[in-house]
């Protein structure tokens, strides 16, 4: 059976005209956040990526107009492939091109008969990985090949071991690490999501092994990237930042836990809003480098896939 390997992430707009476009498939999508009664999702959906377009495009200006998120993924692909021996690996995005129904087509076309999803993050949500799990799956399904999928590795031991090399590049530096991770409505964990657990799992492995080897600074969990009007967890990464500025905390290190490429909520959201923000409290703030194409991360990816393709 010839066997493909597609990574799965969520994508992001290419240039400025396809911000509008990708915000309105983001809000689209009931799983990661109900917007009134589901007849009316798309169309509240359309009003506030109309919205929200002028000021995303600003923040994509100031990243080099569009986000680096499929190059890197691309990249990802290619030396996971390079790792197996030349396995087919292909990219999937859930919001933007190139969409996972279209890259399921083309793995079919190239003859693939199974296909083995995995997905780009770390920790389950049923907003990330559970709908982009179920796209996978109908799209599989609809062109008759065989799926697999690798829905969450928050503790594997090279990942973990990545997070930690990179961290240790600044750690002399620092007062103290916050971890920051992409928030989640409150209502989804009270109703089972796994997501905070999952993050919780991650930073306690990471400063485990951490502490093994030198001393590390205290830490903080805080959270980013909040839209609409419901309740989100707390704190988030901006009351973080001043909490312990009046603390009295001068050099933050910021790890951004939920993320393993660069994209606007790393080169945007961190780099340049909340580093500005530090700055007016008199903090100095850093964050430690996305996982990109660190070598140790891409064995972790290989790991997880060399794992599924063993005889059960």
């Amino acid at each position: 059976m010839k066997t493909g390997i597609m990574l799965l992430n969520l994508g992001g707009p290419d240039n400025l005209s396809s911000v509008r476009p990708f915000l309105y498939n983001l809000f689209s999508d009931r799983q990661i956040i109900p917007l009134g009664p589901a007849p009316l999702q798309k169309p509240i959906a359309l009003l506030i990526s109309l919205f929200r377009a002028p000021k995303t495009r600003s923040a994509y200006k100031l990243i080099g107009g569009g986000s680096p998120i499929y190059e890197i993924t691309l990249k990802q692909a290619e030396l996971l492939s390079k790792s197996l021996d030349g396995m087919p690996v292909y990219v999937g995005m859930r919001y933007w091109r190139p969409f996972i129904e279209d890259e399921v087509k083309r793995a079919k076309d190239d003859g693939i008969e199974k296909l083995i999803g995995l997905s780009l993050y770390p920790h389950y949500s049923r907003a990330t990985t559970g709908s982009t799990r179920d796209v996978f799956l109908r799209a599989t399904k609809e062109q008759g090949i065989e799926a697999d999928f690798i829905e969450h590795w928050y503790d594997h031991p090279l990942y973990i071991r990545a997070l930690v090399d990179l961290i240790s590049k600044n750690l002399n530096w620092a007062d103290v690490l916050l971890f920051s991770a992409h928030s989640l409505p409150e209502s989804f964990i009270k109703e089972g999501d796994p997501y905070l657990d999952h993050i919780l799992g991650t930073i306690k492995a990471v400063m485990r092994l951490l502490k093994s080897e030198r001393k590390a600074p205290p830490y903080m969990l805080s959270f980013q990237s909040r839209s609409g009007p419901v309740k989100w967890l707390e704190p988030s990464t901006d009351e973080a930042i001043k909490e312990l500025a009046k603390k009295g905390v001068k050099n933050i290190l910021v790890v951004p836990v939920s993320f393993v490429s660069d994209h606007i909520e790393t080169l945007y959201e961190i780099d340049i809003l909340y580093k500005e923000m530090a700055e007016k409290e008199g903090v100095n703030l850093h964050r430690v480098d996305s996982l990109n194409t660190h070598p140790v991360f891409i064995e972790a990816l290989k790991d997880l896939v060399k794992r599924r393709l063993q005889p059960q």
